[in-house]
């Protein structure tokens, strides 16, 4: 710091300025490397074995061989020490990461050169042979090296960097390459998602590709996010649930679809919500809701399978126990182990819910019902449990139970006190479905779900949908549940944040 400098020292100033040093003497190094007829931005680099590979290969050669196999590597350098004439590299892809070895003899001291002006964070391409260090570590003594792309930016401080999960969560990219955990929480995702097509691709399912912005929002009682088409003059809303389109499908002879794909609800953020998340919606002509029990434990199992999940294992304060088949227990059973209530009794139902705290003054008593089980039941439940035949008022898309129309044939699937799934035999009675519509469209305000009913759908119905089984499953929770981790925006690659404060 200058001497006639006023900032103290430690001051966000002197932070900036240092900063701006540092990023001084990388660009010095960028324009040296140019110099030398190189460029800092690199170009294609074939051949690269992953390192977690070459790892594999080294487990194989003796201590004290000197003959290992020439390998190619490529990476990002995470640790750099110089001793004596020798540079040694931590060399980092998204497999592992690799001790590098290198000296001016034998890269040549044109590629030296390079060598002098590598930084943390830079990128660069390492042929040469696999061995063991004197130490014994695993080592690439290099006899190349090609620079693929400079770090202008100076890393994050090794043991007080990104420590702020707003800030890692903002930076996503940098905690995917500092954060411990972080990149292999997201490869286990795409491995998850990949095992959810497996499953279904399997049972004869096709996936789809329903559209995203719609005209009515439906599927869901949730409030969307519009927008406007500019050519047509005409409102949009951003889908917030993939289910009628789905439908429409089984009406067409697409007997088994599904769909993988973003929904989008203009709602609140806590550690299960975002307003942008990955839903996977399945629908089998010719099922009910016991054959996505079914579909709902195959997914999860080969979820957990692809994600290394053990069957036995504490997450969120629970005992999770995945051994199939899964627990399955009626909603009203439940509901009257937990709080004592008579499930069947509305008056009963409404005392439980005052003692729990819950407003009961002109509330239709099946709200009060699914509040109280809310409220009470849903965080007992460590799961993985089936919960059973929901009171069908709240389930306006759900078929009815023979013999009593007051129940739905419906599950929602809970894990650690958290709904993972939810699933229906699917309603597709068309007069039935419209007058739930309308009873549920009385009074709903303009920016509900479903300010105006999707009358296309009903019309779809009256073509004849065969009886069906439809399945719903939030892919970032069952993330979260297999990876353990213990907020949305843990398993979201970039979650919807608060503007930044500059």
């Amino acid at each position: 710091m200058p001497a006639n400098s006023s900032q103290p020292p430690g001051s966000p100033a002197e932070a900036r300025g240092t900063a701006a040093q540092l990023e001084q003497a990388r660009r010095e190094k960028l324009a040296t490397i140019a110099a030398l007829g190189l460029d800092p931005w690199g170009g294609r680099f074939d051949g690269v074995t992953p390192i977690a590979t070459v790892r594999q290969t080294g487990e194989g050669i003796a201590k004290d061989a000197d003959d290992g196999p020439t390998v190619r590597v490529a990476g990002r350098i995470m640790l750099q020490r110089t001793a004596g004439s020798l540079v040694f590299l931590s060399l980092a892809d998204r497999t592992g990461r690799i001790q590098i070895m290198l000296g001016k003899k034998q890269v040549g001291p044109e590629a030296w050169q390079v060598v002098r002006c590598l930084d943390l964070g830079d990128l660069v391409g390492i042929d040469g042979r696999l061995g063991w260090s004197k130490t014994g570590e695993m080592t690439v003594f290099a006899a190349g090296l090609t620079f693929l792309a400079k770090s202008i930016e100076t890393p994050p401080d090794k043991y007080h960097g990104l420590v702020d999960p707003e800030l890692r969560q903002r930076m996503r990219y940098l905690d995917l390459i500092h954060g411990e955990g972080v990149r292999e929480r997201f490869v286990a995702r795409c491995r998850i998602v990949e095992a959810v097509r497996r499953v279904l691709t399997a049972r004869d399912y096709l996936e789809v590709e329903g559209p995203t912005l719609q005209e009515t929002a439906g599927g869901a009682a949730a409030r969307p996010f519009t927008t406007h088409h500019n050519a047509l003059d005409m409102p949009l809303v951003l889908r917030i649930a993939l289910e009628l389109h789905l439908k429409r499908l089984l009406v067409g002879g697409l007997e088994r679809v599904f769909e993988l794909g973003r929904v989008y609800r203009n709602e609140g953020i806590s550690p299960r919500h975002n307003p942008e998340f990955t839903m996977l919606e399945a629908y089998e002509a010719y099922g009910n809701y016991e054959t996505m029990m079914d579909l709902t434990e195959a997914i999860i199992l080969e979820g957990a399978k692809a994600a290394k999940t053990p069957t036995q294992f504490s997450w969120m304060g629970h005992q999770v126990d995945l051994t199939p088949p899964f627990r399955r227990a009626k909603y009203d059973d439940l509901l009257r182990e937990v709080t004592g209530c008579d499930p069947a009794d509305p008056e009963s139902v409404a005392a439980a819910a005052t003692a729990a705290g819950i407003e009961t003054a002109g509330r239709h008593a099946d709200v009060i019902k699914s509040d109280l089980f809310e409220a009470t039941v849903e965080e007992t439940l460590s799961g993985p449990v089936f919960v059973l035949d929901y009171p069908a008022s709240v389930c306006p898309l759900t078929k009815r139970k023979a013999g009593n129309p007051a129940v739905a044939e419906r599950f929602e699937l809970y894990v650690a006190g958290m709904e993972l799934a939810n699933a229906y035999t699917e309603l597709n009675d068309p007069d039935l479905q419209e007058e739930l519509f309308r009873t549920q469209l009385a009074g709903l305000p303009a920016d509900e779900s479903m300010a105006r009913m999707d009358t296309d759908f009903i019309r779809a119905l009256r073509h004849g949908m065969p009886p069906a089984g439809g399945l719903g499953v939030g892919i970032d929770r069952l993330v979260m549940f297999l990876t353990g981790a213990e907020s949305i925006r843990d398993v979201v690659l970039f979650p919807i944040l608060r503007p930044r404060a500059e």
